[in-house]
């Protein structure tokens, strides 16, 4: 059994021999960026048409080869609903209708707002099963994860003429009663032809659910108080009437509501997912279209609405975040766990941490400390120079094994690394003497010790001068400072503008706290850093 994620492409290999060497460049082109897109099309592409297309009487090497790769990519790219039609399709093919459907159940679990796949699930069921209970199951399913679908009515569609096929009008008439209660973007053509049962062909019991039927029924006798008495079928009519009066204000309301979503619906081009970049005008609209959504208060609705952005917007850590923070203010924090986890296991590329930043705070929040670091550790195998990541989890050693220990980790960092991302670290270590233990004495003695070290690190030596010129206000103070200063100018490796952009803090500290001495100072070092040139 192959096992996916990254990397597993490298695990796959061809024993066929035809375009052996072929495919196996296209293998290695993938194995060598596997976030390329256009190499792993060529290869599915390659893969598929081996021997003339994979059927079921394909070589067992072309067979698993191809399985292989589809596998292997969808682990990788598993939003390309377009994909998962291919494989099922192929699978169909090899194995038969169960290969096929298992693999339509791996495509709605990966990508379960996505109306293309939901359909083309349904209609492969229709096409290959006989059981008209377990097909209606399945769409009562996928109407649990896209019947909210703005644009879902091809679903819609599809079931209704899976009911009318199996010639069941008390359904069909029961699902368009449904429907018109959603507002999707052909809404008007569901409450024409449900108001054609309404006022005609529909059984009343059909119409409307019993509580509903008890108050219009109350409703009509009522209105025929006092009056002389009417034939079962004049009272059906008027019944009919009150039914249609009911839905008419229905009507109005989902009106509204899809002109409302219409604002934002109308500038979304792109609703499924790509690798390229999604435009900025889209990625507003994202935000505006969630900030109404969750103004309206309708949990199904926002919660759909995010799974349906973070189709688009997938590879964009903002959108995950916000729907991590609101599920988690809903009081779901499993829920919210599973955002965090699909983000960052997934879909969000390493090289973007800060997602699993906050997961790892999440964690640490619901007393999950181990897991928070090894969060932390896990991104660091990744990008080990990752300054931010290590700062992060020296905190969390912090806050849950004291200071010292916190030190001591980042110790252990700064061996490892080179001189940049140490000279952050050790600044970092100085932050939290000084900050969170309260010694300044040892924070100034660590900046004082290792300053040889790092002469060309800018961070190192912004964070010592500043270290210095927020101390509280001593006789020394001056002195400190100007002794900062004057080390950096005389041995720190920089170029001209950092060695510019450092001068410039002291003479600032200068200006804002220095006495009625220092004009002479901040005059001669306005002459040298700045250059003074003669006419």
């Amino acid at each position: 059994m192959l096992v996916t994620g990254r990397g597993s492409i490298a695990q796959v290999q061809y024993t066929g021999e035809e375009s052996a060497i072929e495919v196996k460049k296209l293998i290695d082109a993938v194995i060598e960026n596997e976030d390329d897109f256009d190499k792993w099309e060529t290869l599915v592409v390659r893969a598929t048409d081996l021997e003339g297309g994979i059927t079921r009487n394909s070589s067992p090497a072309a067979i698993e080869l191809v399985r292989n790769v589809f596998d292997c990519f969808l682990a990788k790219f598993p939003l390309f609903f377009g994909y998962w039609k291919k494989y099922a399709d192929l699978e169909f093919a090899i194995g038969g209708t169960e290969t096929a459907e298992m693999v339509y159940e791996r495509g709605v679990s990966c990508i379960p707002s996505s109306v293309d796949t939901w359909t083309n699930y349904c209609t492969f069921k229709m096409d290959t099963c006989h059981d008209y209970d377990i097909i209606r199951d399945l769409f009562e399913r996928a109407a649990q994860f896209i019947g909210l679908d703005y644009h879902g009515h091809p679903f819609w569609d599809k079931y209704v003429e899976f009911e009318e096929r199996v010639q069941e009008p008390s359904r069909v008439t029961k699902l368009h009663q449904r429907i018109v209660a959603i507002p999707i973007y052909q809404f008007q053509r569901y409450y024409e032809k449900f108001r054609g049962f309404i006022t005609g062909s529909g059984k009343i019991e059909d119409l409307a659910g019993s509580a509903t039927l008890d108050t219009l029924r109350a409703a009509v006798l009522a209105d025929n108080q006092g009056l002389p008495e009417k034939s079962e079928l004049e009272l059906e009519r008027e019944l009919r009437m009150k039914i249609d009066q009911y839905y008419w204000e229905i009507y109005g309301g989902v009106q509204t509501e899809v002109q409302n979503r219409w604002l934002y619906e109308q500038h979304i081009k792109r609703a499924y997912f790509h690798v390229t970049d999604v435009e900025e005008s889209e990625l507003a609209i994202w935000r505006k279209y969630l900030d109404y959504e969750e103004g309206q208060g309708n949990f199904q609705r926002i919660m759909f609405l995010n799974e349906r952005c973070l189709v688009a917007c997938a590879l964009y850590p903002e959108f995950w975040q916000r729907y991590a923070r609101w599920m988690f203010a809903q009081g779901k924090e499993e829920d919210a766990r599973l955002i965090y986890m699909r983000a960052s296991c997934i879909f969000v590329p390493i090289s973007q941490p800060t997602i699993r930043l906050n997961w790892a705070r999440f964690e640490e929040k619901l007393g999950r400390i181990q897991v928070a670091r090894d969060i932390h550790v896990a991104i660091l195998d990744e990008i080990p120079e990752h300054v931010e990541t290590i700062i992060s989890l020296a905190g969390v050693v912090r806050r849950h094994e004291g200071n010292d220990a916190a030190v001591q980790l980042l110790d252990e960092y700064i061996n490892q690394r080179d001189v940049s991302v140490a000279g952050i670290l050790v600044a970092e270590q100085a932050r939290i003497l000084w900050r969170c233990k309260g010694s300044v004495d040892e924070a100034r003695k660590l900046f004082q010790d290792k300053h040889t070290k790092y002469l060309d690190s800018r961070e190192f030596w912004v964070k010592y001068l500043n270290f210095e010129i927020d101390q509280p206000t001593l006789n020394e103070k001056d002195a400190r400072i100007k002794e900062v200063h004057d080390l950096l100018r005389a041995k720190g490796r920089f170029s001209s503008d950092v060695k510019k952009e450092l001068s410039h803090i002291y003479m600032k500290y200068l200006l804002d706290c220095g006495g009625k001495d220092i004009s002479s100072e901040y005059m001669q070092l306005d002459k040298d850093v700045n250059e003074y040139v003669r006419d």
